[in-house]
């Protein structure tokens, strides 16, 4: 049985059946669950708890679940979101991690499979807060103090501008939250970006050769194609 009781999770689902055997079973794991059936009761839930994950179906009548994950993303709403899509149905997919969903699980799913990824996500949230405490972020053989200003490779200080430091900042600040252009270049309030002609690329492409072994094939930080930049201290999978 899993222990997250201090971590409440929220499923949404417009299928009554699904949203009752579901948060049954999360419950039954340790995992305290409450429902929503669309983006506005989700909305309410949202404003009245304080939650750690969403488990969004896609396909509701009033406001699809790639809508809603939009949404919350273009206003900073940074709650890990697992996507459930329909079987094969590789466009939600991909649209839905592009939108800025953190995992997807395929209709009809394992309820154990389900499980494995929220505890996946929560744990990997748990580090990342217990790293932000401290302002100290760690990525590959890379440590990154934030109060500091400063960049090391193992023992040996790396020179970082500002420019590039802004740019690592922001993406230190917010690990694996798909970031658009447009939310990189306020964030990192950096007033020569320019969105439209992909000067943001050109400082990422920078920073890349900093801090990536092959800036062509980053582990740190990826491209979200069709939407922007994620940052994953973990590397990518090999």
């Amino acid at each position: 049985m899993t222990e997250n009781k201090e971590q409440l999770i929220v499923l949404v689902d417009d299928d009554p059946r699904i949203r009752e055997l579901t948060a049954k079973y999360l419950s039954d794991q340790g995992l305290s669950t409450i429902t929503a059936d669309s983006g506005k009761s989700l909305d309410t839930v949202l404003k009245n708890n304080d939650i750690s994950l969403i488990v969004l179906d896609v396909m509701m009548p009033d406001e699809t679940g790639l809508n809603i994950c939009q949404r919350l993303r273009v206003n900073e709403n940074t709650i890990p979101i697992i996507m459930l899509t329909a079987k094969g149905d590789e466009v939600d997919r991909i649209v839905g991690l592009e939108m800025g969903a953190d995992d997807y699980l395929p209709k009809p799913f394992n309820p154990r499979e389900l499980l494995a990824r929220i505890t996946a996500i929560l744990r990997r949230q748990d580090n990342t807060k217990v790293i932000s405490k401290n302002k100290i972020v760690k990525f590959g053989d890379y440590t990154f103090n934030i109060e500091q200003r400063s960049l090391y490779k193992k023992d040996i200080e790396i020179s970082i501008t500002t420019g590039e430091f802004d740019l690592l900042k922001v993406f230190a600040e917010r690990p694996m939250q798909p970031l658009s252009r447009e939310q990189i270049m306020r964030l990192s309030k950096r007033k020569e970006l320019d969105v439209y002609d992909r000067s943001i690329d050109v400082q990422i492409s920078r920073l890349r050769r900093l801090v990536e072994e092959d800036p062509n094939k980053p582990d740190f930080i990826q491209t979200k194609w069709g939407f922007g930049y994620i940052f994953n201290p973990d590397g990518a999978t090999k």
